[in-house]
């Protein structure tokens, strides 16, 4: 009997892809089916805790594992550095709690 990978080389084989060469692309952000994801982890299903986990791994890492339920896509964290933060003046939700708290 073949044993699973770890949560640890799964997420290592992920962040290997992101920088191959496929799809048109040299490197960078991809998505991988729930199929491809299977066999990745060496399971018939792939439930929730090992994605947890794999996606904690991950993360460590540098990456972000995003689970869109029938296929997961992988980015780089760095991707989120430059969008646009929400201020408290965006939201009258923030700008109440500050008040009252003000109080």
């Amino acid at each position: 009997m073949q044993s699973r990978p770890s949560d640890q080389r799964v997420a290592d084989r992920l962040a290997e892809l992101y920088e191959e060469d496929f799809g048109g692309k040299q490197r960078g952000r991809f998505r991988i089916s729930m199929k491809h994801m299977r066999l990745l982890t060496g399971r018939k299903r792939v439930p929730p805790s090992i994605v947890r986990k794999v996606s904690e791994e991950l993360f460590e890492l540098g990456y972000v594992l995003i689970d869109m339920e029938t296929f997961f896509v992988v980015l780089a964290q760095r991707t989120f550095t430059s969008y646009r933060r929400v201020s408290d003046q965006c939201l009258p939700e923030a700008r109440a709690a500050k008040a009252a708290n003000a109080l």
